[in-house]
């Protein structure tokens, strides 16, 4: 699977875990030159906390289009380690 964005591919991988409809990308997958950390945080009341990148790309910045779980709780340990998109990035 590939993730794109404003003309560019974000992240590809075949090592996808799909959870609640969305594909979670191993975080080794992900360009690190397209991102950058935000602050932003979320709380999901079984995954945990999750924590967010903005992508930058080609000079347009998406604003929190990239989150992750850095410590999800037990029932979402498969996902710990990967990354998850959305705010118009194609997943394909």
């Amino acid at each position: 699977m590939q993730a794109q964005w404003n003309g560019q591919v974000i992240a590809s991988s075949d090592d996808i875990v799909k959870v609640d409809g969305n594909a979670y990308f191993p975080a080794a997958a992900l360009d690190p030159d397209s991102i950058r950390p935000s602050t932003h945080t979320s709380v999901c009341g079984w995954k945990g906390t999750a924590h967010y990148y903005d992508l930058v790309v080609n000079g347009q910045v998406n604003a929190n289009a990239v989150w992750f779980y850095p410590e999800p709780k037990e029932a979402a340990a498969n996902i710990r380690g990967r990354v998850a998109f959305w705010k118009g990035v194609q997943v394909t």
